[in-house]
């Protein structure tokens, strides 16, 4: 055996390991917690149960599922209207300001995401920042309650997000071909024209991926509702937490969990044969 070939089977086998132990099983533990029965006492009884499956069809549960649907789904389309034009921009400007650029984009990631979570507080509370410039330039008279309601979230949601929007679309225009753009407007087309028919069909692949990479972690961000949003907001994420560290009815979280599980799979699974669609286009 070479160094070379002991070196892969090496590093192969420390993720094999490493995803094992920290992702498969932990995921199995969750699935089998979903099929037992509650017990106060010791918080999972081991019989076969489908009863917390069956709960997850409650009108309560569904409401808050459809409603953190609705939130994720919101905050995608902010981040996507707010990334794309700034992507754009970002592969237009010069190399030296571009890095600069991409360093302020990076740099929210320095910080823990809780600590950024907490400053917004700052700045949307009753006598925060935001409302004190509004009421010194005169547009308002009496604080806005800005605070511990949708709209907080959705700031939330997106100002912790938008980053994970704009890298994957600025990936994907860098490398869009210029001569295809080009040769539209030689062709007559118009702005408009070119950029639904040529620009928005080649970049796809970076819208997707980005929607993926921000959609997937707002269904699931607990701790920006519980502080933006108070008790007003209940999402999914709040829901699966409640359920293990305060109702302690471990097999409806798991359930709960497994079902968010799946729903995320399958939108991976949508993304991977999206862009096997789309190269395969591009290859005819």
């Amino acid at each position: 055996m070479t160094e070379k070939s002991f070196f892969r089977r090496s590093a192969i086998g420390i993720v094999f390991f490493w995803i094992t132990l920290f992702v498969l099983i932990p995921n199995l533990l969750v699935i089998i917690c979903s099929f037992l029965e509650r017990d106060p006492a010791h918080f999972i009884r081991f019989v076969f149960s489908t009863e917390s499956y069956r709960n997850l069809f409650a009108a309560v549960f569904f409401r808050i599922f459809l409603n953190s649907f609705k939130n994720a789904f919101i905050a995608t389309l902010v981040c996507l209207l707010l990334s794309y034009p700034f992507a754009i921009l970002l592969c237009r400007v010069r190399p030296s300001l571009r890095r600069y650029l991409l360093v302020l984009i990076i740099i929210p990631f320095w910080t823990s995401s809780l600590i950024r979570t907490y400053a917004l507080v700052i700045l949307l509370k009753g006598n925060g920042i935001l409302n004190s410039l509004l009421m010194g330039a005169g547009l308002i008279r009496e604080p806005l309650q800005i605070l511990y309601s949708d709209f907080a979230v959705f700031c939330g949601l997106v100002y912790t997000l938008l980053p994970f929007m704009i890298l994957p679309l600025y990936g994907n225009i860098e490398k869009l071909d210029i001569r295809m753009v080009e040769a539209a407007f030689d062709l007559g087309a118009s702005r408009m024209q070119t950029f639904f028919r040529i620009i928005l069909p080649l970049t796809m692949p970076g819208i997707i991926a980005g929607s993926i990479l921000v959609f997937l972690p707002a269904l699931g961000l607990f701790y920006i509702p519980d502080i933006l949003g108070g008790a007003k907001s209940m999402l999914i994420g709040n829901f699966i937490r409640d359920q293990f560290l305060t109702a302690r009815d471990w097999p409806f979280g798991a359930a709960a969990s497994v079902i968010l599980t799946a729903v995320m799979g399958f939108m991976l699974l949508a993304y991977y044969y999206s862009l096997k669609r789309f190269n395969a286009k591009l290859m005819e």
